[in-house]
């Protein structure tokens, strides 16, 4: 089974104003109400390939509700911990003006439900797929995913971390099956302004040397590198399309990877997967659907540079 975790869940208002004047009155053009958090976007892009999951995280309130309602209309199974008191945060996001959003803060999760969350982790072993993403929420402890990780250590659960900075840097140790940094995430890890392909390549492989198995590396309109567990080195440009959307695209690239590794357990295969998967979701208004990501997966080319 699959499992993705996002700690603190929303509910993303999504709205375009024309002509927007601050201080004044404005009325939307378009409004879009979709659940939103990084696991939660894996988990929606999976769906879409037809690939079940169980969002796991936190909810709160008459907001929380509808995020799960929301969820599993879709036919995303929901396995979120409810918090008794606070509502699962509203993001609003200003659509004709790209980058503007004001973002809720979420609930506070006290130290009982986090034992809670990590109780049904402990149920995951041999062929389960656990999805790590995003930040934490401050009300919880900073090393949550590093907890987990090491509660899950020798099941043999094939964990997946997309994060940045110290919480990527502390689960190494516990040999995650997948990373996804960016290029100016791996350079901010180790102090660096990365300027080219090798050295992308050169700081990544540093990452795989502290535990991660493979390390999957987006570099937006310059494509994407992996750096596999089998020492191969695979390269792919951005397929040619019109960024509409940035948003979710990452989550769209380690969702569409591991759907491929499960399919075949190929890493061309599944890196040429998320590829398209990401880069179709950037090319569309909102995550990528199962079509949308085979005709540009049908444009994905690569090579191996080692």
């Amino acid at each position: 089974m699959i499992y993705t975790v996002t700690f603190n869940p929303s509910l993303d208002y999504i709205v375009s104003v024309t002509d927007f004047k601050l201080g004044l009155t404005n009325r939307t053009d378009s409004e879009l109400l979709l659940p939103g958090g990084k696991g939660i976007n894996v988990s929606q892009v999976l769906m879409n390939l037809g690939i079940e999951s169980t969002a796991l995280g936190f909810v709160a309130g008459f907001t929380g509700d509808e995020l799960v309602r929301r969820l599993e209309k879709t036919g995303i199974q929901s396995g979120f911990i409810r918090i008794d008191e606070g509502l699962t945060r509203i993001n609003l996001k200003l659509k004709s003006i790209d980058g503007t959003e004001i973002n809720g803060q979420g609930p506070v999760i006290s130290e009982e439900k986090v034992q809670m969350l990590m109780a049904r982790l402990d149920s995951l072993g041999e062929e389960d797929v656990l999805f790590l993403s995003g930040s934490i929420p401050a009300s919880m402890p900073d090393d949550a995913y590093q907890k987990i990780m090491e509660r899950l250590e020798g099941k043999k659960v094939q964990i997946v971390v997309d994060a940045t900075k110290e919480l990527l840097l502390n689960v190494l140790p516990y040999r995650p099956f997948l990373i996804k940094p960016n290029n100016h995430e791996l350079g901010e890890i180790f102090g660096v302004e990365l300027k080219s392909r090798k050295e992308v390549v050169s700081y990544g492989r540093k990452l795989q040397e502290r535990g991660a198995q493979n390390v999957l590396i987006s570099m937006a309109g310059e494509g994407a590198v992996l750096i596999a567990e089998d020492g191969k080195v695979y390269d792919a440009p951005a397929p040619s399309g019109k960024l509409v959307n940035g948003v979710g695209a990452g989550d769209s690239m380690v969702a569409g990877f591991m759907a491929g590794w499960l399919e075949k357990q190929d890493y061309e295969y599944a890196f040429h997967m998320g590829v398209a998967a990401g880069s179709a979701s950037a090319f569309s208004d909102n995550l990528a659907t199962k079509e949308e990501i085979q005709k540009v997966y049908e444009q994905v080319t690569g090579k191996n540079l080692d």
